[in-house]
């Protein structure tokens, strides 16, 4: 079920769309929201799993954290497994053992049982949505990936915005067995969709290998890049700028806002309204600009946006909605930008590709952490000293893509080469 090469129009040289693209983006935006949904529609439990559970809130929070640490920890896996193994295997054993977790959740009657199918979910929860970006860029070429991986983003977009009503709908007309039902379901038609739907995008003869050797060799290839490095960072940095927000949330909006514990809408809504807007504008501007041009215009938007916010939190008391526009415009820029640094990164290494977006994720969930962990406790009471931290965060993210930009110029500089046990064999 191998993906022929992407077709091209023989006078312009342009690569066609190719059949079933609408369904593949519908699939593969699928695979985003899973990881949303399993922890947005699974905190309002928190309540009902205690008292069923006989645990304390910190306890029931471990569950939480031992997901969150899985999920990290294999992330530096799914991509080198479907290096390795072929982009359907690895999707579809993940969807296979989030399901059968998400059953074990629903039927686990101990707080042990609990955290091991928590764990159970992280460890597969995010092969679809690493493994699809390697998908995209093997299956398509220049603005039709761009496009692609915007259209997704868009459908990512929409998780965090829909997963906590769905958790609020199931926590007050069902028990919690309810919401590992719901992920199972949802898991479960993924399943369905995949076998059926996504393609196998890596032929057998360019497959690596997963030998410790072999696989050490593979991550010094990509670590040892300083593009990489530069675009990795650049990534991270414009994320966690918004992931402050997210992360201080409860500070921002209850503290600083004076809002009410069922008003984080004001936060979330126009925040990941920017993301939809942002990949769209991505998606459109994709055969227009280069992938640079589309950087320095999200850039442009993300700066306009930090000035905002340091100029209104500098005059201006703290008032819904002004106070989340800024944010809402951040979120645009950091979309339009996001996916040309991702195909960037995965062009890099064409034979590695899902080694590559396995690193750069797991490097984006570490700067992540460190801002959940550190700065959102340090900044999440004051509005001004948000926006001083989105400030510096979109600093470093600019300052790591202008490091590359100009790394890029200097003729001399490339990307480390690929060992030669995952080059493609010569033409016979």
């Amino acid at each position: 079920m191998t993906t022929p090469p992407p077709a091209r129009d023989e006078e312009s040289g342009a690569v066609r769309r190719q059949p079933g693209t609408r369904r593949l983006t519908l699939l593969l935006g699928s695979y985003t929201m899973l990881g949303p949904f399993s922890i947005s529609t699974y905190m309002p439990f928190f309540p009902a799993l205690m008292a069923a559970m006989g645990a304390t809130q910190a306890e029931i929070q471990q569950t939480l954290s031992v997901y969150t640490f899985a999920f990290g920890f294999m992330m530096l896996l799914h991509g080198p497994l479907a290096d390795a193994f072929g982009r359907r295997a690895v999707v579809l054993t993940g969807l296979s053992v989030y399901a059968a977790a998400s059953i074990g959740g629903a039927l686990t009657t101990s707080l042990v049982l609990l955290m091991l199918a928590r764990t159970l979910q992280g460890l597969s929860v995010g092969a679809g949505s690493i493994v699809g970006r390697a998908v995209i860029r093997d299956r398509l070429e220049g603005a039709e990936a761009q496009r692609l991986l915007s259209q997704v983003t868009m459908i990512f977009g929409l998780a965090p915005a829909i997963a906590p009503v769905f958790g609020g709908w199931l926590a007050e007309w069902f028990p919690w067995p309810s919401v590992f039902g719901f992920l199972a379901l949802f898991a479960l038609l993924q399943l369905v969709a995949t076998w059926f739907y996504l393609p196998e995008t890596l032929p057998p003869e360019q497959r690596t290998s997963v030998e410790p050797a072999e696989l050490a060799r593979t991550y010094r290839t990509v670590l040892g890049s300083k593009p990489f490095w530069l675009l990795s960072l650049a990534l991270s940095g414009n994320f966690a700028g918004f992931f402050l927000y997210v992360s201080s949330a409860p500070w921002f909006i209850i503290e600083h806002l004076g809002l009410e514990q069922n008003q984080f809408g004001w936060l979330f809504i126009p925040a990941m309204s920017g993301v939809i807007f942002g990949s769209y504008l991505s998606s459109r501007v994709a055969k227009r600009l280069q992938r640079p041009t589309t950087v320095r215009w999200g850039y442009g938007v993300m700066f306009a946006a930090v000035v905002l916010n340091l100029a209104y939190n500098r005059f201006l008391p703290p008032e819904v909605p002004w106070a989340v526009l800024p944010v809402a415009l951040y979120t645009t820029g950091m979309s339009l930008a996001m996916p040309s640094i991702t195909l960037l990164t995965l062009d890099l290494f064409p034979r590695l590709r899902g080694t590559a977006a396995s690193t750069q994720g797991f490097l984006q969930t570490m700067v992540m952490t460190f801002t959940s962990a550190v700065l959102a406790p340090l900044l999440g009471a004051s509005g001004m000293k948000m926006a001083i931290g989105l400030t510096c965060l979109a600093l470093s993210g600019y300052l790591a893509w202008l490091a590359y930009e100009r790394l890029l110029a200097a003729p001399t500089v490339q990307a480390r080469p690929e060992p030669e046990s995952v080059l493609t064999p010569p033409e016979p």
